[in-house]
């Protein structure tokens, strides 16, 4: 994985006075499209549908970490079917 992805959407929280570094959402579900093949692509579809679904993050937001991960191609059409 290159630097810009590796970095993208990293959030720090405080969790027993330990800062920790996790990925956002819309990283997540990006990553889960980019890894489609090793968790299936039924495990990306479901993240989307729950993002969505709870309005957890924007369709913005979704759509840039997909850019960054290069996956538009593939979540596109799934983007556009949830919506």
């Amino acid at each position: 994985m290159t630097r810009k992805p590796f970095e993208f959407g990293v959030e720090e929280h405080r969790i027993d006075r330990v800062q920790v570094r996790v990925y956002g959402v819309a990283k997540t579900v990006a990553d889960c499209f980019k890894f489609r093949n090793k968790i299936g692509i039924d495990v990306a579809i479901e993240a989307l549908r729950e993002v969505r679904q709870h309005k957890t993050v924007s369709m913005d937001s979704l759509w840039e970490a997909a850019k960054v991960c290069r996956v538009t191609r593939i979540m596109r059409p799934y983007m556009e079917a949830i919506s």
